[in-house]
């Protein structure tokens, strides 16, 4: 039974330092405990555990706006965080996880708004039937989180943005987000800030609860735990190098004939590759087929190996370096 309550705000908007803050809080709540943890991310799209990035997200584009592509504990779908969301987690033993109350604490610190916030199915909290909020879940033996992004006054345009893919097909086994209509909470209330919210959330804990709150502070040693995992977080094996695989057919006409490219893809590395062409010149497909084996799947290091390739083989890289 929960008889301590505890909150931590991030002053950071670091991705991967705030998901492996997330991470040790989990690991490290008591085993009366409740803490109510709060965080913002910048110009980053956060997917699930089992997403495929390149389905879910347009990744050269955000990372060439200075955007982040980060990969999350919990399952569920793709989201965009910038200045204007809010995130929550709620860190618990497993025998203390209670999503209704955890949901109520949202529901309750928008209400304080004067604003009508509903429970819709099993992950979204609404207002006028446009969703505000979605909400993920992990457990871990006897560990646990449930959290949300809550839209406060999120860039639309960037989430619509980012979390298209190009127009290259993506056949995957990764798990697709379902997209929703959406709305920011300013919307309904100018009342609404992030920091306003953030109030508003903690008020509405002890609320919920019946305890007052402590305020947790790292130590050294915990601070050095998190540098650590965010070592994890930000590392491009954990963010690409999951084993979900996809296949991916690419067909354009160059000046020395038409190509038909396809490529299997797992674990972030391209495992396979077949090049058809009615190029005049036989070893074009050869080439392409020895460049691109075993290469990662990400547009710097596609780059470099079309640097040092030379005609058509370079075209060709070049080509596929636009649409990923």
């Amino acid at each position: 039974m929960i008889s301590s309550l505890k909150t931590f705000v991030s002053d950071s908007f670091d991705p991967y330092y705030n998901l492996a803050t997330e991470e040790f809080l989990t690991f490290s709540v008591g085993a009366n405990e409740c803490i109510l943890y709060l965080w913002q991310n910048r110009n980053t799209v956060v997917i699930g555990k089992n997403q495929n990035a390149y389905r879910e997200c347009n990744v050269t584009k955000l990372e060439e706006d200075g955007g982040h592509l980060a990969r999350r504990l919990s399952g569920g779908g793709a989201v965009y965080h910038d200045d204007g969301n809010l995130n929550f987690t709620f860190c618990v033993r497993k025998d203390n996880y209670d999503l209704k109350k955890q949901l109520s604490v949202i529901v309750e610190a928008v209400n304080s708004f004067g604003v009508k916030a509903m429970l819709t199915g099993r992950n979204d909290i609404t207002v006028d039937e446009k969703k505000f909020s979605g909400n993920a879940y992990y457990e871990s033996g006897e560990y646990a989180y449930h959290h949300g992004c809550i839209m406060v006054n999120a860039n639309k345009e960037n989430l619509s943005s980012y979390l298209n893919v190009s127009e290259a097909k993506l056949k995957s086994k990764g798990v697709s987000s379902v997209k929703s209509r959406v709305m920011n909470l300013s919307e309904a209330s100018s009342a609404i800030t992030v920091q306003s919210l953030k109030n508003a959330l903690m008020g509405a804990f002890t609320k919920v609860y019946g305890y007052d709150y402590d305020m947790i502070t790292l130590s050294e040693g915990d601070k050095a735990k998190i540098d650590e995992l965010r070592n994890k977080y930000a590392s491009e094996e954990w963010r690409f190098g999951q084993k979900i695989p996809f296949t991916q057919t690419i067909e354009n006409r160059f000046s020395f004939g038409e190509v038909q490219l396809h490529l299997d893809v797992n674990e972030g590395r391209i495992n396979a590759v077949k090049v058809n062409t009615d190029s005049m010149d036989t070893s074009i497909s050869e080439k392409t087929e020895e460049a691109l084996k075993g290469a990662m799947y990400r547009k710097e290091e596609l780059l470099a190996i079309a640097k040092d390739k030379a005609g058509e083989v370079s075209e060709i890289l070049l080509y596929l370096c636009e649409i990923i």
